[in-house]
């Protein structure tokens, strides 16, 4: 897509599912592609696989939940590129429970890595795109944070805290030339809904008018669309990529 060639990614979570296709998309546009994955095994396996490709791609080390690390990723990628043209965050985890059986630590780990991570990793990251004067961020919510889903309190609470920080950063990085959008996927087959059983997974696939899950690809499309150039004039909006799930 015009305006990716060249640009440096920095893709959180990339080791597997969304994150690994969102790589690999941004990687075939001519992106230079940070692989950042708290998993050193599937991180650098994606990585391995962009460079077999001809393309560039770096794995760095990363808890998007603790600064430190963050901070040590930014550093890595500004000596290793020079700059840092799009961030893709997409890091995040599932602990399904009920309201009445949930504990404070199943709450506390999602909000901790899916929401205080993405706060983390888009200020430090804001602030070079400042400088810049230049920066795309994209943020992963979910189709849940519209309409709730039933033993998900943690994960909603997340995905609705994301969607609405979108909005706010929107509005506070514009004047700087950075656009920031999140993309709400709707039932993607990956490892998170491996768990889900058949009759279950019948039940959610009939609320989707289209009648099937999406796949990783079709979200790392939609994230390569709001960074290229043809969505310059695209900022605070939720993409649903969702079969029309959100109608």
């Amino acid at each position: 897509m015009r305006g990716l060639v060249d640009k440096v990614a920095i893709i959180t979570g990339a080791g597997q599912g969304i994150g690994r296709a969102t790589a690999l998309r941004f990687a075939e546009e001519g992106s230079q592609v940070v692989v950042a994955e708290l998993n050193s095994e599937t991180g650098q396996s994606v990585v391995d696989e962009i460079i077999k490709q001809g393309k560039t791609g770096k794995f760095i080390e990363v808890d998007v939940a603790e600064r430190e690390t963050v901070q040590a990723m930014v550093s890595e990628t500004l000596s290793s590129f020079g700059r840092i043209d799009i961030l893709v965050n997409n890091a995040g985890v599932i602990k399904d429970n009920t309201l009445e059986k949930m504990t404070d630590e199943e709450f506390d780990k999602i909000l901790n890595i899916n929401l205080r991570g993405t706060y983390i990793c888009t200020q430090e990251i804001a602030e070079v795109m400042r400088r810049q004067e230049a920066g795309v961020i994209l943020n992963a919510s979910s189709v849940v944070a519209v309409y709730g889903n039933f033993g998900q309190t943690n994960y909603v609470a997340s995905k609705a805290g994301i969607m609405g920080m979108t909005k706010v950063w929107a509005r506070e990085l514009g004047k700087n030339g950075i656009r920031v959008n999140a993309v709400a996927p709707g039932f993607i087959e990956t490892s998170m809904v491996e768990s889900i059983p058949e009759d279950v997974m019948a039940m959610m696939l009939k609320k989707v008018p289209l009648g099937k899950a999406g796949h990783p690809e079709d979200i790392a499309a939609a994230y390569a669309f709001l960074a290229s150039d043809e969505a310059s004039f695209i900022t605070g909006t939720v993409l649903s990529v969702d079969g029309g799930a959100v109608t």
